[in-house]
């Protein structure tokens, strides 16, 4: 071409493009105005293209070529258009319960509830027997206090929308009396202060960040006390010259000074986790049995479901917490709430958890199985990659995440890559090889220390998924 009035006349027309053989299907699948709308972008990219002197194109249109490389590229801007850009990846981080990759794993009993439900109408808020509107939390109240051993429960879309609510319901306007200490922040720069100023209710923090004793929440009591409060310090710990109130002793004072005991227990779990060779952790059951009149929990961590808020307590303070006119904008949905359901129906048979919920399955792996995985991997990744890393396998330590117990690191094994490039040249040639992982069609996610890509195995589900990914690295 021997100029750009020659080169854009060469454009094809949208209606050209979209009459042609390779967007006929395009349009036939996805509609006319979606396709029309790609085609009508990647025309102006390729004016704007012509514009700035881009040979590529001019070349292009000279061979004959340009018509046939635009509805291709098209065709692809088309699909990926409609893709979405919610997609599975394969979690090598070492970070179990990891927030960014949308925490726990769903086992299957609830995927097959959610595909049930989301297919049909259902009987969410209509009780069959009466004919009348019925409660949604119907579906899994029973269950939830069976296992807790709580009078009632409740479920709202994620724990600190249960914090919310409770204190909304509770203390409104009121006060609420909390260790210093516990004044936690998590994911997000979302921090407890903020969630009771949002709660209209007022925070008196009393003691200090890593010494509180039961005097000091005496003193803080007054006539506009509504609540003693007791944050689980999930996200983490502080070790040395420490003291913290327990749960009996707040439990004791709030009953003497007639207010009500809320202790949130954050991520929170239905069983003793030490019985699968974990750390222990507090459980909903003997936080009740403390004392608690409402706890607080969520049900997408260490329980191992989808996202959502659990209050469970006494019947009539979560009589009170459901009446609040907030409850119907922080509910949760049909989908969510027969995915919960199903797990918890799964803790009433708590010999099986371990094979049954696949984040307990993960959190207990023992690290003999992972590094016979490790093992049946290695060849392969030494063969596909020998030109441009060395790969070993390595000990290392998974955490738990999502703020669950913070300090407790899991035994693992990882393959780590160490890039053959030359010095200076190393770095980039880590991140790239790391960008080429994540390129897969199912991207995979490592982490990167000391100069190296370490893929943790721990949470590496299907083997040969992954292996056969391995050809579409460049």
């Amino acid at each position: 071409m021997n100029s750009h009035k020659e080169a854009f006349k060469a454009l094809p027309s949208v209606d050209k493009a979209l009459k042609s053989q390779y967007l006929k299907s395009l349009v036939k699948d996805y509609g006319h105005e979606a396709v029309k709308q790609v085609v009508r972008a990647r025309l102006e990219l390729a004016r704007t293209s012509i514009a700035e002197g881009d040979k590529g194109i001019s070349q292009s249109i000279s061979r004959g070529d340009f018509f046939v490389d635009f509805c291709n590229e098209t065709a692809l801007a088309v699909l990926a258009s409609f893709s979405g850009t919610l997609v599975p990846v394969i979690n090598l981080t070492g970070t179990v319960v990891h927030t960014n990759l949308g925490r726990a794993r769903l086992p299957m009993e609830s995927v097959a509830a959610i595909r049930k439900v989301a297919t049909q109408t259902t009987n969410l808020e209509f009780d069959l027997a009466t004919g009348k509107r019925g409660d949604r939390d119907s579906h899994i109240e029973k269950s939830v206090c069976e296992i807790t051993g709580a009078e009632a429960a409740t479920i709202v879309n994620n724990n600190a929308a249960a914090v919310l609510l409770v204190l909304n319901t509770l203390a409104l306007n009121k006060e609420v009396v909390i260790s210093r200490g516990e004044l936690v922040e998590i994911g997000g720069a979302f921090r407890i202060p903020d969630v009771m100023a949002s709660a209209n209710c007022k925070l008196k923090e009393v003691g200090t960040t890593n010494r509180t004793h039961l005097r000091d929440y005496q003193a803080a009591i007054g006539s506009d006390t509504a609540i003693l409060m007791k944050v689980h310090t999930s996200n983490y710990e502080i070790r040395g010259f420490t003291n913290s109130v327990s749960e009996e002793s707040l439990s004791q004072l709030s009953k003497e000074k007639e207010l009500c005991f809320v202790s949130d227990l954050g991520s929170g779990t239905l069983v003793d986790l030490s019985q699968f060779g974990l750390p222990h952790e507090p459980t909903v059951t003997e936080t009740l049995d403390f004392g608690a009149d409402v706890v607080t929990f969520s049900g997408d961590k260490l329980l191992g479901g989808p996202q959502a808020g659990i209050i469970v307590g006494k019947k009539e303070l979560i009589q009170k917490i459901k009446s609040n006119p907030l409850k119907r904008a922080l509910r949760v949905d049909k989908i969510t709430l027969a995915a919960l359901a199903e797990v918890i129906n799964l803790y009433r048979d708590p010999h099986r958890l371990t094979k049954r919920i696949p984040l307990l399955a993960d959190l207990a792996r023992p690290v003999s199985e992972i590094n016979l995985l490790a093992e049946r991997v290695l060849p392969t990744f030494q063969d596909k990659l020998s030109a441009r890393v060395a790969v070993t396998i390595e000990d290392c330590k998974s955490q738990i995440g999502s703020g669950a117990l913070p300090l407790d690191l899991l035994a693992s094994k990882a393959l780590v890559l160490k890039p053959l490039a030359e010095k200076g040249k190393s770095d980039a040639a880590l991140q790239k090889l790391a960008r080429d992982f994540r390129r897969l069609p199912i991207p995979v996610l490592g982490r990167i220390n000391d100069g190296r890509l370490v893929f943790d195995l721990r949470c590496l589900e299907d083997e040969s998924q992954f292996l056969s990914q391995l050809s579409d690295l460049p």
